[in-house]
């Protein structure tokens, strides 16, 4: 309602009730004539007295009307105005608040309640306001709860003028609580209840009437919407908090990573660029984002897009190796592991991929093949193991073999460039045949190897011994092949080869700064003799390793052992019994 429309109004109430007043004066002097009209035999019309009694009663009515229409668009603006500001805030509380304060101005009630409906149907007081105090109630209020359920189940108001006296309510907390007025709406937003607003008056009956219950109705539907908007952007501000959380977790996790991550989206541009990837690639993240992958990266594959391409495509993860030249000019050894970004329904979004800088592994690798080339290749991979062994010693049975590959006095006449050749390809092939059996080679010695068998680096438990007699084999079998290539007839044979078996101290000796793993003792001596006391082309045993054998072995051994004059060595009094092997059926 304008100013306008309401003064003009209130100038109409006032015209209307001076009429009333001048109808009433009227009555007045019309009464105290009719007596001395009377007197003088006169009366007046009986339809007079009447009019003016129906005149008075349509002004009064009239008056009424336009009251109650003012009041009830009084409170219209009013719930207009307070609407607009209970719109305004976003913060639950906040809205409740303010709507008590319109609540309790509207309805002029003693006491009033908002009431909110909680997932498990249990009712939450969140608002309870004393009007003749002022001051919010606390503790469980003193309300119906059947009126609440009521309301809410049925999602229609309720209106009791005298409700301890209702029938309807008979036996419940309105009669235990002496209620009089009861007024409650349903808070209702698209259908769905989240609650009501109550309101009540224990001492006056009648205090709500219709037009409360119209405009209480109106101004709920209205609240509910502030409160649902309340709610849904404190739904919101809490997602968003949690997605914050979540993503700065997921940024110090990819931060903390020594392996370099770069997400990209469904047109390959950058989402996500890691600071290990900004080390490894040296690029600032900030150069990167929203920049596609190929133009970042160009020199890491040719084909980097067709990568990209078949990852979404098969929805498969790759691995790729390449070489990498970063800004400043290095080049540095990666790997690159693609794997597709899925999202809910399992499409293909974008692709990650995982860095790892392997050039310090790619040149420990390339040192490794060097070190084999002078080291038993078995020693090199366990070097962390040998590594671990204190200077000294630990005493185990193992099986040792000394082998002469060729005299140097059969390569008379020839280059020593060319003797160096040969002697080595002897060696190959020894060697070859020691690894082959899962023996460790100790040294080379001019035309000589040394082999172990059930080391550190080898344990055989029961095979070592069997294990070496095979490898001595292989060599006689290999070395007459190689003769064949090299269009040689020796008679006898070039090789003599030693084999026993026992207990021997292994270990590290050396210094701190330069250690070698090698193996001394009795039993390293005694096969050193062995290999020394045979002729060309034969392998000797002694009866240690072949009583070892026939303990250890179970099943047909494929060799025969043909008992040869027990030998003396140096540095042992007794006698040596010894054995020459030869392969069955050969």
């Amino acid at each position: 309602m304008s100013d306008s429309t309401q003064n003009a109004t209130t100038g109409t109430i006032q015209e209307l009730r001076q009429a009333k007043t001048m109808v009433e004066e009227v009555m007045q002097s019309l009464d105290s004539q009719k007596q001395l009209l009377k007197q003088r035999g006169m009366n007046l019309p009986p339809m007079v007295s009447h009019t003016l009694r129906e005149i008075r009663k349509s002004v009064s009515n009239l008056e009424s009307v336009l009251v109650e229409e003012q009041t009830e668009l009084g409170q219209l603006r009013a719930l207009a105005d307070m609407s607009a500001g209970i719109n305004s805030s976003l913060n639950v509380d906040t809205v409740l608040e303010e709507t008590m304060d319109v609540v309790i101005a509207l309805t002029r009630a003693e006491r009033g309640h908002i009431v909110l409906l909680e997932e498990n149907r249990d009712f939450d007081y969140r608002v309870s306001r004393d009007n003749i105090t002022g001051e919010s109630i606390t503790g469980k209020p003193e309300v119906s709860t059947t009126i609440l359920r009521e309301v809410i189940s049925k999602n229609e108001p309720l209106l009791a003028d005298n409700a301890y006296k209702d029938a309807r309510f008979d036996g419940n907390s309105i009669a235990r609580f002496t209620l009089r007025s009861v007024l409650c709406v349903p808070l209702t937003y698209k259908d769905n209840v989240m609650g009501a607003v109550y309101v009540d008056n224990r001492l006056v009956a009648g205090v709500f009437t219709k037009r409360e219950l119209h405009t209480l109705t109106a101004f709920a539907n209205t609240s509910a919407v502030a409160i649902s908007n309340a709610r849904l952007f404190a739904e919101i501000q809490q997602s968003l908090a949690e997605i914050t959380r979540f993503k700065d977790l997921i940024d110090n996790v990819f931060a903390s990573i020594g392996s370099g991550v770069v997400a990209t989206d469904a047109k390959d541009d950058i989402t996500l660029f890691n600071r290990a990837a900004e080390e490894i690639l040296e690029i600032r993240a900030d150069e990167t984002l929203a920049k596609p992958l190929s133009t970042v990266l160009p020199r890491i594959t040719a084909d980097l897009d067709e990568h990209l391409a078949h990852i979404r495509e098969r929805s498969e993860s790759e691995l790729l190796e390449a070489e990498v030249t970063t800004q400043e000019g290095a080049r540095r050894a990666v790997t690159l592991r693609f794997s597709p970004l899925r999202d809910m329904q399992e499409a293909v979004r974008g692709v990650a991929m995982v860095i790892d800088d392997v050039t310090n592994k790619r040149e420990q690798e390339q040192q490794l093949r060097i070190f084999k080339t002078y080291l038993p290749e078995v020693m090199v991979d366990q070097i962390t193991e040998i590594s671990g062994l204190a200077l000294g010693g630990v005493r185990r049975t193992v099986t040792c073999l000394f082998a002469e590959v060729r005299p140097l006095y059969t390569l008379e006449g020839t280059r020593p460039a060319e003797i160096m050749t040969m002697i080595n390809r002897f060696l190959s092939i020894a060697t070859d045949c020691v690894h082959d059996t899962k023996g460790v080679v100790d040294k080379y010695m001019g035309t000589e190897v040394m082999a172990m068998w059930n080391t550190q680096l080898n344990p055989q438990e029961d095979d070592h011994a069997i294990n070496a007699v095979e490898s001595a084999m292989r060599m006689r079998d290999a070395f007459i092949q190689l003769y064949a290539e090299l269009g040689i007839d020796p008679d006898p044979h070039f090789y003599r080869i030693g084999i026993h078996t026992g207990v021997a101290t292994l270990g590290n000796v050396g210094s701190i700064n330069r250690r070698d793993f090698t193996a001394i003792g009795d039993t390293i001596n005694l096969a050193k003799r062995l290999e020394e006391n045979t002729v060309a082309g034969q392998i000797i045993i002694s009866q240690e390793t072949l009583a070892y054998i026939n303990e250890n072995t179970t099943g047909d051994v494929p060799y025969t052992f043909q008992e040869l004059e027990p030998i003396k060595v140096k540095g042992r009094e007794q006698r040596t019994r010894i054995y020459e092997v030869f392969r069955k059926n050969a």
